[in-house]
């Protein structure tokens, strides 16, 4: 049997080289920002995930515990509780912080002379942090409304809205929508003017009206500005945590708490470390089915657009 031996030419081998050198670099290269990345990301998530099958209690583990710390979240009626409302909450302000953002970005860019100004204001809550901003507007809900609507004779804010179950959700809403729609408006405004103006002046030429222009040109075009103010939106809706302590702290009754202020709740409040890390892991799972099914259909949209 005769055996075949390669072996490559004077051209071959430098090209082997060559690219051996190229992967040596690249590793050097690469090597220490993937050690930071493990490091900082890969190594605690990891290291998170294995606590939640023990007994951990913040500082050490004895034993393994398997499914319990699972178990005991799933039988946690309070965790039901932000379950159900979590969800809500982040799909009704996902849906207006969109559509104020997009509304103010078509208001600055309609070249008006105090544009400028008006997105100075616009972005300006977005500055401020939440904890600061929840106070802020528990004032106003607390103090400032009830007081001018006794003087007004309104119905509306005779009582403060953080008192009651419904009323106490849409002022949660309200600020969410007030602190985040001016950072979405800066990323429908670059949309907006990356649409080439020859597209729109053809627009015009073939006489196609400002809703035409707006619902057939200039959304189709600034659909990766969508894909990514929702993304950015909805991640933001499950990770809220401070404005809903500082504004609501959960209440009236604990119906206005979010699941991140919950897991905080549930292992630094009450010191149950195990049960908290696998809510967290829970969430972490939601956010992620969450952002890879809104990611996957706006991606879809942009290519069918």
């Amino acid at each position: 049997m005769t055996s075949l031996i390669f072996t490559p030419n004077a051209n071959q081998r430098a090209v082997i080289m060559n690219t051996g050198n190229k992967l040596k670099k690249f590793g050097l290269f690469a090597a220490l920002p993937l050690s930071i990345f493990a490091a900082v990301l890969i190594y605690p998530f990891a290291q998170g995930l294995f606590l939640t099958f023990t007994d951990w209690d913040g500082f050490k583990y004895e034993k393994f515990t398997g499914f319990a710390n699972y178990t005991k979240s799933f039988h946690d009626p309070i965790f039901w509780s932000t379950l159900r409302f979590t969800p809500i909450y982040v799909f009704v302000s996902l849906i207006l912080i969109n559509l104020v953002a997009f509304g103010l970005a078509l208001l600055v860019t309609a070249k008006l002379r105090s544009s400028n100004v008006f997105r100075t204001f616009f972005f300006v809550p977005n500055l401020i942090g939440g904890v600061v901003l929840g106070v802020i507007w528990q004032f106003i809900f607390n103090t400032a409304l009830v007081s001018i609507s006794g003087k007004m004779g309104w119905s509306l804010f005779e009582s403060s809205w953080l008192g009651e179950t419904t009323t106490a959700f849409w002022a949660l809403i309200i600020v969410t929508v007030w602190q985040s729609s001016g950072y979405m408006m800066i990323i429908y405004i670059t949309g907006l003017i990356s649409i080439e103006q020859d597209v729109l002046e053809a627009a015009r030429v073939d006489g196609a009206s400002a809703a035409r222009t707006l619902l057939s040109i200039k959304m189709p075009l600034m659909a990766q500005a969508f894909t990514i103010s929702l993304f950015l939106t909805l991640r933001g809706g499950f990770m809220a945590y401070d404005v809903n302590v500082a504004l609501t702290g959960g209440g009236p009754y604990r119906t206005t708490e979010l699941i991140s202020m919950h897991i905080f709740q549930d292992a630094f409040a009450f010191g149950n470390f195990g049960t908290g890390q696998s809510k967290a892991v829970i969430m972490f799972i939601m956010v992620a089915v969450a952002a890879l099914v809104q990611v996957s259909v706006s991606k879809r949209m942009e290519v069918q657009r």
